[in-house]
């Protein structure tokens, strides 16, 4: 059943994959209308998240910001199918790198590192750094149910020199790197949801208790992995820039949870900015703290 699903399904992401930007942007379009309006695909959990999040501005302004950000959700959807058949010369001319040479002075250090990043513009396309990096570049991933769909993940990642992991393969694999001195660098989008569990950390993200994860500054700590974060920005429809900004050369010295909390000051500033391109369609705030 899955092989049928996917040979059904495959053919039409390749023929949207290959569509010339404008007319990708045009299908991008006519989804946001049936998404949003016809649908209301996760509008009430947009609503809320952004009321929680916003409550400064007006049901208006959020009303505004709502609709902008379900059109950049169906461009990032197509994006990510565009990355097919998208040659390396177009990926780079659409996803500029604003300062590689502050990543790459890191990877003179010699020691992996941990790069976090938030769901925010165009978080799919960052693989595409892979390209101008020397580390073996890992990407973590939750794993699709579909072994078919799973695999046409890992092969699109492939193309840009990509490896992706799951969750659990996470810790075995920078073990394992870190036994045979393969320096690595390792992809966390670590801004969501994090599990209920009885040890969760909590700290505010846009001024909300909010419990987060802090499995990327663990792992960095355990492993003595620099740690290092990427600003994405959305420059206009189908452009994106990023912009590298060191967190610690020296984690061990940090005191826990502290990377973690800077990284979620980082992610507000990217909101607060520009709330429009953050992923809101996720139930951010399902967990309530228990004094």
């Amino acid at each position: 059943m899955q092989f049928l699903l996917y040979i059904l399904i495959y053919p039409l992401l390749w023929l949207i994959s290959i569509l010339p930007f404008p007319i990708l942007y045009l299908l991008s379009d006519f989804i946001y209308v049936i998404l949003y309006h016809v649908i209301g695909y996760r509008k009430k959990i947009v609503r809320e998240n952004l009321a929680m999040a916003l409550p400064n501005l007006s049901e208006k302004e959020r009303l505004i910001i709502e609709k902008k950000s379900f059109h950049h959700l169906c461009d990032l959807f197509l994006e990510m199918i565009k990355t097919l058949t998208i040659s390396r010369a177009e990926m780079n001319k659409r996803y500029v790198f604003t300062n590689l040479e502050t990543y790459l002075d890191l990877e003179k250090k010699e020691k992996s590192i941990a790069l976090l990043c938030a769901h925010y513009a165009s978080y799919e396309w960052a693989v595409s750094m892979n390209h101008h990096i020397n580390f073996i570049g890992y990407g973590i991933y939750k794993k699709i149910a579909n072994k078919y769909f799973d695999k046409l993940a890992k092969d699109i990642r492939s193309k840009f020199k990509a490896v992706l992991i799951t969750t659990k393969e996470t810790k075995p694999t920078i073990e394992y790197n870190a036994k045979h001195k393969i320096l690595g660098v390792y992809g966390f989008a670590s801004d969501q949801t994090p599990r209920r569990s009885d040890n969760l950390y909590w700290d505010t993200f846009l001024g909300i208790p909010t419990p987060i994860h802090f499995g990327a500054e663990m792992l960095a700590k355990r492993y003595d992995m620099n740690v290092i974060y990427l600003r994405g920005k959305k420059v206009k429809r189908g452009y994106y820039e990023a912009t590298f900004e060191v967190l610690s050369e020296d984690v061990k010295s940090v005191p826990d949870y502290k990377i973690s909390e800077q990284f979620m000051r980082k992610v507000e500033e990217q909101i607060y900015e520009a709330p429009e391109f953050y992923l809101w369609t996720h139930k951010r705030w399902k967990h309530k703290k228990i004094d």
